[in-house]
């Protein structure tokens, strides 16, 4: 019996994943007076660990500011650079520039509750990891319908991206049906 020969991508296990995102910890009971400011570069390794759908590849660079407000944290996040997400029209990779921006809220509480808005951590833990709501920042930034430039989607992909309507010469058949509709319209004016 013949061996598979299927090369997988390795997945890091859970293990490894946490350990890559215990770097976006940010222990608000810590902070100096004056606020808190921290940069990370994401690159692969940070959506790897994430594992998720939408963006597996990226290069940014993120920028986190904290200050203490009265009664609670305001967390300022800055993201700018590229990821890579799937064409919509080919599904091939393409190159995404991103630059966004965001505010979150932290309060300190009894339990942990996230709200979308609002986020409270625990009184006793007062840490708080940042690293999905950079994910959230940076997908919350890719535009809904995202398509390569005219002209660079793969040549054979891109021939079933043509419709009867792209024929300048004139030549192409007219649909009845169209024709009828249009007759309809032109009977209103």
């Amino acid at each position: 019996m013949a061996d598979s020969f299927v090369t997988q991508k390795k997945t890091p296990t859970f293990a490894a994943r946490m350990d890559t995102l215990s770097r976006f910890k940010i222990s608000l009971a810590d902070l100096p007076a004056d606020g808190y400011t921290c940069s990370w570069h994401l690159d692969d390794t940070f959506f790897a660990a994430l594992d998720e759908q939408l963006i597996r590849q990226g290069c940014l660079d993120a920028t986190l500011r904290v200050n203490r407000k009265s009664g609670h944290f305001e967390l300022l996040f800055h993201v700018e650079g590229e990821v890579s997400v799937p064409c919509d029209r080919c599904l091939e990779p393409m190159s995404q520039p991103v630059s966004a921006e965001d505010t979150i809220e932290v309060h300190l509480g009894e339990r942990f509750d996230d709200d979308g808005e609002i986020i409270t951590v625990p009184e006793t833990d007062a840490q708080i990891n940042v690293a999905w709501n950079l994910y959230e920042t940076i997908a919350l930034a890719i535009p809904i319908y995202h398509v390569h430039p005219d002209g660079q989607c793969p040549e054979e992909v891109s021939q079933f991206f043509t419709s009867p309507s792209d024929d300048t010469s004139g030549n192409a058949p007219a649909d009845a049906r169209w024709e009828a509709l249009r007759s309809l319209l032109d009977d209103k004016h």
